[in-house]
C-alpha cells in the first residue's frame, strides 16, 4: 500500500501501475471535503516519494465517481476573505497540479457522476475514459461561482475555447457519448471493461504507441488563439450569454472572463486569475442564496424521502373534476407514469381535460422529449369516466372542483362512499380550510390538502396541507405521490391561504397601497421585475385572475382581519367590478392580444387608469427603493409570521414555497434569506418607517425584535 486514508488510498496494482482510488468514509458518494482535499495532497506526495512507477489511474469505488466539493462547506468557507480564498484556492490547484506533473501517464477511469471538482481533477490527468453510465459537467455557475480548481483553464484547452464557454455557462451534464465527441474524455467503453481500459491506456502510452508528455504539454500552454479569434469568441459568447442569465446572475459572464484573462498565460498564471474570479463570486449575495438554495433543496428531498419510506404506494391515482386543471394533473401523473381516471360530471369537460392532456404531450413530442408511441401510452394512462364506477380500486384522488366550500364538502361526502377505507382523499384548494372540509366526512384522518399551482406542468411545488384530524399516513402517501409526479411537496399546517398564498396577498396588499397613494402600476411592475420577480403585481394579479384573487383576498381578510382586510375599495376590487377579470377575458389592469404563436401579449390600456383614478388619495414622489420596500416588507413579515406561527416547520421549506410557488427571485435566496442578507436589526428598522401610516402589514412581530436584538438569523 503506497498510501491509506478515510477518502483515498493508492497502491500498486500491476506492472508499477499505481492505482489511486477514492471512497469516503460513512458516505454514499465522493466529494470533496476538506477531509478528501487533504488527503489528496498527502497521496499525492506519497506518489511522488514511490519508486519504480510507471503509471496512474484513478478511480472510485462507489457508483458515482465524485459529484463535486461538498456545498454544505460553503457557507463557511465562502465568509472568508478574498485573499484567503484565494490562497485556499491556490493550495487546491497546487495539489492537483501535482497530479497533472507526475512523470509517468495517467488515466481517470470515470465510473459515473463527475461533477464540478469531481470533473476538474479528470481534467488533470493525461487521458480520460469514461463508462458508459458516465455523465460529466461543471456547473458551478448555478451556484453563482466559477469553477474553481482549474475548470476555466484545462478544460479550453482539451475541448477548445468556443466548447468549454458552452459546458461552464449551460452547467449542462454531459452523457459519455457526448462527452467523448467533443473531446472530454477519449475512450467509452461498457463499466465491466472500464478498469482494463484505463490500465491498456497507461500501457500503450509506456509502449510509445501514444504521446501522452505532447497531450499534458498542451494544457500547460496558452490558449492556441490569435488576436482576431480571441476577441470574437470571448465577445461574442458575452454578449449571448449576457442576454441569457440576465443582470442578476454574473457567473456565467465572470466564467468567460476567467477565461480570456488566462487565455494568453501559461497554467499557473491562468490558475491565479480564476482563483481571483472565483474569490470575487464566492463573496457576492448572489452566491450565498444559490448555496443556501441548493442545500434548502437537499433539505427538502431528504425530508419528503423520509415520509416516503413509510408511504402507502400509490399506484392508481383519480382526479375528480375535469377541465384546464383536472387536465393538467392528469396529463402530469400519467406521463410520470401513474395511471389516473379523470371524472367529471359534464362530458364538455371531460374533453377540455383530455384536450389539455393531449396538448401537453404533444409539445413534447414535438420538442423531441418523448416519442409518439410513448405518448399513447401516456394518453393511454388517462382514463375519462362521468361516474365512479372505476373507483373501486384507487389509492389516491385529488379532488380539483370548483373553489367553494359547500360544493367541495358535498363531493368529498359523496366521493367517499365510493373508495376503498384506505383510499386517501385530498383537495386541490388553494384557500378553503382542510380542517372544515372534513368536517363532513366519515374517516377524516384520510383527508389532507393538495395544492398544485397553476400551471400545473410548469409549477414544481405541491402545497400538502395537513387539517387537525389527518393522519400521518395521509401525509405519507400524498407527498410520496407528489413527487412520484415529479414535484416538489413542501407540507404546511391548516390556516387561511396555508402557506403560500398566505404570504402572497399581503404582497398584494403592499401593491394596492401604492396605488393609493398615486403609483403608476406600470412603473410598479418594471421596478419588481428589474427587482427579479418573473411578473411584476399588477401584471401578476392578470395571470391569477381578478375573481380568484378577490376570492382569495376576501378569504385573508376574514382569516387575518388585523392586517389584510381594506376598508373600502381596492385596485383588485375595482377590477373585479368592474368585470376586468385578466387574461381569462382579456381585460384587467393591461388588455390582451395574441401574439403570433397566440399566446396572451399585454399592451398598455389607458381606461384602466380611469378606473383607478377614485382610488388614489394623495400623488406621492415615490424612489424606486421605497416601492420595493412598501412591496417587499408585507410579505417578509408575514412570511415570519407562517414560521412563528407552525404554518410551516423550517425556514428553508418557507423560502422554497415562496421560490418554487411565486417566482420569489432565486439569487435572493427567498423572504427569510433576504432578511438575513441586510440583517433582522435593519430590516425592523426599515420596517419602522412604514408601520405608524402603513399599518399592521408593515409592523415586525416581537419574536422578530427580539432576535434583532440578540444578532440572530434565520440561516
Amino acid at each position: 500500500m503506497i498510501y491509506a486514508g478515510k477518502a483515498i488510498t493508492v497502491k500498486e496494482i500491476e506492472g508499477g501501475i499505481a492505482e489511486l482510488t477514492f471512497d469516503l468514509q460513512g458516505e454514499s458518494v465522493n466529494k470533496f471535503n476538506r477531509v478528501t482535499i487533504e488527503e489528496l495532497g498527502a497521496a499525492t506526495e506519497a506518489l511522488q516519494q514511490a519508486q519504480g512507477l510507471k503509471g496512474l489511474v484513478i478511480n472510485s469505488a462507489k457508483d458515482v465517481f465524485i459529484v463535486g466539493a461538498d456545498i454544505t462547506e460553503f457557507h463557511d468557507a465562502f465568509n472568508q476573505s478574498e485573499e484567503e480564498l484565494v490562497e485556499m484556492n491556490m493550495a487546491v490547484h497546487e495539489v492537483f497540479n501535482r497530479v497533472e506533473d507526475l512523470p509517468y501517464p495517467t488515466v481517470t477511469a470515470i465510473n459515473g457522476i463527475a461533477l464540478g471538482g469531481g470533473f476538474e481533477i479528470c481534467l488533470c490527468t493525461d487521458y480520460r475514459v469514461a463508462s458508459t453510465a458516465a455523465r460529466v459537467g461543471l456547473p458551478e455557475v448555478k451556484l453563482g461561482i466559477i469553477p474553481g480548481w482549474g475548470g476555466t483553464v484545462r478544460l479550453p484547452r482539451i475541448i477548445g475555447n468556443d466548447n468549454a464557454i458552452e459546458w461552464i455557462c449551460a452547467t449542462k451534464e454531459k452523457k459519455a457519448e457526448a462527452a467523448l465527441k467533443e473531446g472530454a474524455v477519449d475512450a467509452v467503453v461498457a463499466p465491466e471493461k472500464l478498469h482494463a481500459a484505463a490500465v491498456d491506456l497507461i500501457k500503450e502510452a509506456n509502449a510509445g504507441n501514444l504521446d501522452w508528455q505532447a497531450k499534458r504539454q498542451e494544457k500547460l500552454e496558452p490558449l492556441k488563439l490569435n488576436m482576431i479569434e480571441s476577441m470574437m469568441s470571448f465577445e461574442t459568447a458575452k454578449g449571448f450569454v449576457a442576454s441569457q442569465a440576465g443582470p442578476h446572475y454574473p457567473a456565467p459572464i465572470e466564467a468567460i472572463k476567467s477565461i480570456q484573462k488566462g487565455a494568453d498565460n501559461g497554467r499557473e498564471k491562468a490558475q491565479k486569475a480564476e482563483a481571483k474570479c472565483f474569490a470575487r463570486m464566492a463573496r457576492t449575495s448572489v452566491a450565498s442564496s444559490l448555496v443556501g438554495l441548493f442545500l434548502n433543496d437537499q433539505y427538502l428531498k431528504k425530508k419528503s424521502g423520509a415520509y416516503e419510506k413509510d408511504a402507502q404506494p400509490v399506484n392508481k391515482a383519480a382526479v375528480l373534476g375535469a377541465g384546464i386543471m383536472g387536465g393538467g394533473i392528469a396529463y402530469q401523473s400519467a406521463y410520470k407514469g401513474t395511471p389516473i381516471v379523470m371524472k367529471d360530471i359534464n362530458e364538455a369537460a371531460i374533453q377540455l381535460g383530455l384536450s389539455e392532456a393531449k396538448k401537453l404531450l404533444a409539445k413534447r413530442v414535438e420538442r423531441k422529449r418523448m416519442t409518439p408511441e410513448q405518448m399513447a401510452d401516456a394518453l393511454n394512462a388517462i382514463r375519462p369516466t362521468l361516474s365512479y364506477g372505476d373507483f373501486g380500486d384507487i389509492d389516491l384522488v385529488v379532488e380539483a372542483v370548483v373553489e367553494n366550500p359547500k360544493i367541495k364538502g358535498a363531493v368529498l361526502a359523496e366521493l367517499e362512499d365510493q373508495v376503498t377505507e384506505d383510499t386517501i382523499l385530498t383537495s386541490n384548494t388553494s384557500t378553503i380550510s382542510i380542517t372544515s372540509l372534513a368536517e363532513n366526512l366519515k374517516r377524516p384522518e384520510n383527508f389532507c390538502g393538495m395544492h398544485f399551482f397553476n400551471p400545473v406542468h410548469k409549477m414544481p411545488l405541491v402545497e400538502v396541507i395537513r387539517g387537525e384530524k389527518t393522519s400521518e399516513k395521509a401525509i405519507a402517501a400524498t407527498v410520496a405521490y407528489a413527487k412520484k409526479m415529479g414535484k416538489t411537496p413542501v407540507v404546511v399546517n391548516d390556516c387561511p391561504g396555508f402557506l403560500v398564498n398566505r404570504i402572497l396577498f399581503p404582497y398584494f396588499g403592499g401593491f394596492m397601497g401604492l396605488i393609493e397613494h398615486g403609483a403608476d402600476f406600470q412603473r410598479v411592475d418594471k421596478i419588481m421585475e428589474k427587482f427579479g420577480w418573473p411578473m411584476g403585481p399588477a401584471y401578476l394579479l392578470d395571470v391569477v385572475g381578478m375573481d380568484t384573487a378577490e376570492h382569495a383576498n376576501n378569504v385573508m381578510a376574514a382569516g387575518f382581519p388585523d392586517r389584510m382586510a381594506r376598508e373600502g375599495e381596492s385596485a383588485l376590487s375595482v377590477m373585479f367590478a368592474a368585470e376586468r377579470l385578466g387574461q381569462k377575458n382579456k381585460l384587467g389592469f393591461y388588455a390582451y392580444e395574441e401574439d403570433r404563436k397566440g399566446r396572451p401579449k399585454k399592451v398598455v390600456d389607458e381606461s384602466a387608469y380611469e378606473l383607478l383614478k377614485p382610488l388614489v388619495q394623495d400623488q406621492r414622489e415615490m424612489t424606486d427603493e421605497e416601492i420595493i420596500e412598501r412591496m417587499m416588507i408585507p410579505l417578509c413579515i408575514e412570511t415570519v409570521r407562517c414560521l412563528e406561527d407552525g404554518i410551516v416547520e423550517t425556514a428553508a421549506e418557507a423560502d422554497m414555497g415562496l421560490i418554487f410557488g411565486i417566482g420569489f427571485p432565486p439569487f435572493r435566496g427567498g423572504a427569510l434569506r433576504y432578511i438575513d442578507s441586510m440583517g433582522l436589526e435593519a430590516f425592523c428598522a426599515m420596517a419602522d418607517k412604514y408601520a405608524p401610516e402603513l399599518g399592521a402589514l408593515y409592523e415586525p412581530t416581537e419574536k422578530m425584535r427580539a432576535m434583532a436584538t440578540e444578532g440572530k438569523t434565520f440561516f
